[in-house]
């Protein structure tokens, strides 16, 4: 039986894990305060309590300015152009401080897939190691239990 080649060692599958690492390490970005406001709304904003508080609003002022006494609504049906004024004006900011929060949240999970990317790279080349050392031994085991039994004919 041939003997296969030597397996790569401990020392150099530390030195491609270090140079792994680096790279996971060196694409790393640091948010801006201003990209961290944004995440901080779109996490805040695509929440249910975002959504009742916007859903009560409107029930009460809809509600109060149909509803109310002629005298004290402020905001006359059916029109109700001081509420879509306002709604509008909500939706023109808030929508591209989510597109910035989403972009932000997009670079953070590129990064994490990168980095399972890496890692998941780094443990196969382990389990190939591994298997590679379980082979070479196999091999000399049965060298040796050939040696025995040779031997003992």
């Amino acid at each position: 039986m041939e003997k296969s080649e030597a397996p790569i060692t401990i020392d150099e599958l530390r030195k491609k894990r270090k140079e792994i690492m680096k790279a996971i390490v060196k694409d790393k970005i640091k948010p801006s305060f201003l990209d961290k406001v944004a995440v901080w709304i779109t996490n805040h904003v695509g929440s249910m309590g975002f959504f009742l508080i916007i859903f009560v609003w409107t029930a009460v002022w809809l509600g109060w300015n149909m509803f109310a006494p002629k005298e004290m609504r402020f905001d006359p049906f059916p029109g109700f152009v001081l509420w879509l004024f306002i709604s509008n004006m909500i939706q023109l900011f808030l929508m591209p401080l989510i597109m910035i929060g989403q972009n932000v949240q997009s670079k953070a999970a590129d990064l994490r897939a990168e980095a399972d990317l890496n890692i998941n790279t780094k443990a196969e080349m382990e389990i190939e190691t591994i298997l590679t050392h379980l082979e070479y031994q196999n091999n000399i085991m049965l060298e040796i239990l050939k040696k025995i039994e040779s031997k003992t004919k």
